[in-house]
């Protein structure tokens, strides 16, 4: 029996991915103007970033706990077995809910063959582990072996992300007010990286060129066999900086591959326009 693959909005895949591929998608919710959206399926993420540079703040909130049972009783039903890869646990309480809905369907349908993964990862990095555990499906790979090379590969993702304005990250509690405003006057740009699935700061740097420069020099020290994996970039309203990003890696590091997305609704109400984020793996 194929092994179905789940996954929420927060990995930044397109739509057209999931509908291509059979994956079931759980949209995280936006809220803007009173209005509440679902990431992926009603709203653009280009609404998001000019509401943000208008003044507005979006709001997000996790995935629908009944959309959780409703998909988890009908696979239950249908005697599917899947797999769900979930948005870090850390940046959402997604994975908590879908983990406290699946012990309740299971104890209707206690043989239910269902597992979740906590990616600990976010945006593309998150969407490459998706995209190889679908590979992995068509491969016609057991879902043991699907389950290993999943959580090899969270394990395994470095992912490097810089935001254009620090007053967005402020806004969302990442850093203070004060070094926002500082570092708007100075043109200094952060670079942070996740850690256990948290958005940890690295260092600031002085000026775009500067900043991409940095992000391949730390790529070069953490990442292998780049001519044997696809590096992710995603970005928020800024392809150029994608594009110019895309150039240096393949130029530098001879990626095999260098597969860019926008960074969606929910994870863009938090970075703001303009973010940049690059994922690869450390080992393969």
């Amino acid at each position: 029996m194929s092994v179905k693959i789940l996954a929420d909005s927060a990995c930044d895949l397109p739509i057209s991915f999931f509908n291509e591929n059979g994956v079931t998608l759980f949209p995280l919710k936006v809220h803007l103007n009173d209005t509440e959206y679902e990431d992926l399926v009603t709203i653009e993420p280009k609404k998001v970033y000019k509401a943000i540079r208008e003044g507005q703040v979006p709001k997000t909130s996790q995935v629908s706990p009944l959309l959780f049972e409703e998909t988890f009783t009908k696979m239950a039903e249908q005697n599917e077995d899947g797999i769900y890869i979930a948005f870090s646990s850390e940046l959402s309480g997604t994975y908590q809910t879908a983990v406290m809905i699946l012990e309740q369907v299971k104890e209707k349908y206690p043989g239910f063959n269902l597992t979740i993964i906590d990616s600990k990862a976010a945006s593309l990095g998150y969407g490459l582990i998706v995209k190889a555990a679908v590979k992995k499906v068509q491969s016609g790979a057991s879902k043991e072996d699907i389950q290993q090379d999943i959580e090899f590969r969270c394990q395994h993702l470095e992912s490097l992300f810089t935001v254009n304005d620090l007053e967005y990250l402020a806004k969302g509690g990442r850093v203070s007010k004060a070094s926002a405003f500082l570092g708007g006057l100075l043109n200094i740009k952060p670079l942070l990286h996740v850690e256990d699935g948290k958005l940890v700061p690295i260092e600031k740097l002085r000026g775009k060129k500067k900043l991409l420069r940095r992000i391949i020099d730390l790529m070069k020290v953490r990442g292998a066999s780049f001519e044997n994996q696809t590096v992710g970039i995603s970005h928020a309203d800024d392809e150029e900086t994608a594009l110019e990003m895309k150039t240096l890696i393949m130029d530098e590091l001879n990626a095999k591959e260098v597969y860019i997305t926008s960074i969606g609704a929910a994870i863009g109400s938090h970075t703001g326009p303009g973010s940049i984020a690059i994922f690869f793996q450390n080992q393969l």
